[in-house]
């Protein structure tokens, strides 16, 4: 028999199997399949593959598998199917961050790490992590549309999240490496940027078993360094402490002890540290560890957990947060919040999640830290974010939501091209500014801040492809009610979007903490009340309507509706409405009654003057009580 090559056998050989990229290639050769509309509920049916089994009417799977495709192997599918696992582990390295500190006598190092855009890592990480809450979180990642999938549509983490919560530079060059780093090349790299010998170096990257460094190994060598030391063990102790910090935050793996070497290739040149986009580079990195951990048989979630769990304090405030009230905008938001340990057990928090109402979301939590942090427009972005050799894609047009827009039903997602063809990628991210998400692509602003609004057909249409709990209802604790049943209505009435308007306007006014005066919270009260009571709405009603603003631009004083909510910043701005005058509601003018229905007869009062028959009646709507003057 001739010898076994990769490929197959050798050309002596009869038949020969084909190799990884020649069934690559056969695929790109197939006729692709024109793209549905985006904006029609129904999909075609020859998305689907005939042998492909579809769970019809399952409410804990998707009943159209034109978008998850491969949800047979997601831990959600599990789950459904009775079959469970423990809360993650997670590599939370916030305790080993103060093991390595700069003080006054490693200036120059804290200088260097300053400028280079990634300092504030070194103070907003947190100690503590809740195993249940990230874990059931985790749960509801959808590889495919790199989402969140809540009971009540998607959500995601993106460019905006990353600059508000962690302070860190998202725009820049790529983040990119052309092929995985051998262990040879990486002793070698130790040796250039580092300093070490040929024989620490190698000792070192057997004991990790890869091309790695352990974090303890960095501090043991280069933690003593300070600014008397030589310039090059200066420099050598800024890379080190740079590699630490990035294998401490952004690119923590799951090995829990050791730091990739082949990110020292980023810190040859100190002076281009800063202009690198380490936001977007973090974003994609946490992305593949969300989908690797939605895996049943994975035990682990990577990542910087610290991204996540403050991403779930800013948009759940309601539901696991604990505020810091000694807080100030200029700071990262990751520090706006006391982590902590819940209680509750995974299938619990779990069950929570099952029974999120929209009301408990904050839509868009940096109103109030725009003034520090503007938004950032890279944060309209659609397209690729890349991490060395992971590609992920950024499906911003699903999770409108968040930037204050109504929610479409969105294109299909696409697949990120492989990392091999990273000039493409990088040519790609180098011209961002021409790939934002369109005005048309975004749509209409919602009417109400913080209301997460959708078109009317998205829910109908999201139901189908995708799952709106987790926990069967034969399994949840203490129920044994039907599933569909059991869901959540999610349709926004009139009360709902008063209650969304109140508690956006406490929520604001409480978030700035205890230095605001007393104004300030009589006034949010106030306007909570008038919000609850309809006193706004019947203010409105007795106005000339302002013609709709333009789907694409926010609405501007003039042609903002009279009873569309303020921005919530007390005093308010000039830009926004004055309150009106008085601090009672105007009076709803109700006809006189039929003459044929005689009206209750009041209690007659000697002193007053005889009441008119034909005179209107005034009602004042406070606190659900109607008073007849």
């Amino acid at each position: 028999m001739p010898p076994r090559t990769r490929g197959g056998y050798t050309s002596s050989a009869p038949r020969r199997r084909p190799t990884g990229s020649e069934r690559r290639r056969r695929v790109q050769l197939r006729e692709v399949e024109p793209a549905a509309d985006p904006d029609s509920v129904e999909h075609p049916q020859h998305d689907r593959d005939e042998h492909e089994e579809v769970f019809e009417g399952a409410p804990g799977g998707p009943i159209d598998r034109c978008i998850l495709r491969s949800f047979d192997k997601h831990i959600a599918a599990k789950i459904w199917l009775g079959e469970d696992r423990a809360p993650l582990k997670l590599v939370n390295h916030g305790a080993k961050l103060q093991l390595w500190e700069l003080d006054m006598e490693r200036s120059r190092i804290y200088e260097t790490v300053h400028r280079s855009g990634l300092a504030s890592l070194t103070s907003c990480s947190h100690r503590v992590a809740s195993r249940p809450m990230l874990s059931a979180f985790c749960e509801r990642w959808q590889p495919e549309t790199t989402t969140f999938h809540m009971p009540f549509g998607e959500m995601t983490i993106t460019l905006d999240d990353v600059a508000s919560i962690l302070h860190i530079p998202v725009t820049g060059s790529m983040i990119s490496f052309s092929q995985p780093l051998h262990v040879d090349d990486a002793n070698a790299l130790l040796v250039e940027l580092l300093g070490t010998t040929d024989v620490e170096a190698s000792r070192e990257t057997e004991q990790c078993r890869s091309p790695s460094v352990r974090l303890l190994w960095l501090r043991d060598h280069f933690s003593t360094i300070t600014d008397a030391s030589s310039d090059d063990d200066v420099v050598f102790a800024t890379r080190a402490f740079l590699l630490h910090l990035v294998g401490c935050t952004l690119f923590a793996d799951k090995s829990a002890t050791s730091v990739a070497v082949v990110y020292l290739e980023l810190f040859r040149d100190l002076s281009m540290v800063g202009s690198y986009a380490w936001g977007a580079a973090c974003l994609a990195y946490m992305y593949r560890q969300l989908t690797t951990a939605t895996r049943f048989e994975v035990r682990q979630l990577g990542g910087y957990v610290t991204l996540l769990q403050a991403w779930i304090y800013e948009h759940f405030p309601e539901m696991f947060s604990s505020p810091d009230m000694s807080y100030t905008e200029s700071r990262p938001r990751a520090l706006r919040w006391r982590p902590h340990v819940i209680a509750d057990s995974l299938q619990s928090v779990r069950e929570r999640l099952d029974r999120l109402q929209i009301l408990e979301v904050c839509w868009e939590p940096y109103e109030d830290h725009r003034a520090e942090h503007p938004f950032p427009d890279i944060a309209w972005y659609s397209g690729c974010i890349k991490c060395g050799q992971v590609v992920e894609p950024y499906h911003l047009e699903r999770v409108l939501r968040q930037f204050g827009y109504i929610q479409t039903i969105p294109p299909r997602p696409f697949t990120p091209p492989r990392p091999d063809r990273s000039s493409l990628l990088v040519q790609y991210w180098e011209r961002w500014t021409d790939h934002l998400l369109t005005d048309q692509s975004r749509g209409r602003r919602c009417l109400y801040s913080g209301s997460g609004e959708t078109v009317p057909e998205y829910m109908a249409w999201y139901d189908r492809i995708s799952h709106r709990i987790v926990q069967p209802p034969q399994l949840r604790l203490g129920s044994t009610t039907d599933a569909r049943s059991s869901l959540p209505s999610h349709a926004a009435t009139t009360s709902d979007t008063r209650i969304a308007r109140a508690l956006t306007s406490l929520r604001h006014v409480i978030s700035g903490g205890r230095d605001q005066s007393a104004d300030y919270f009589w006034g949010a009260l106030n306007e909570a009340h008038d919000i609850l009571s309809g006193s706004d709405e019947t203010s409105a009603s007795h106005s000339t309507p302002s013609p709709a603003p333009a789907c694409h631009s926010t609405p501007s004083p003039a042609t903002r509706p009279f009873f569309s909510p303020p921005t919530f910043v007390y005093p308010p701005p000039a830009s926004v409405d004055p309150p009106p005058a008085s601090d009672d509601p105007p009076p709803l003018i109700v006809p006189p009654p039929p003459a044929s229905v005689a009206p209750p007869a009041p209690t007659a009062d000697p002193s007053a003057p005889a009441p008119d028959s034909t005179a209107s009646i005034t009602v004042y709507v406070r606190s659900k009580r109607k008073k007849k003057t």
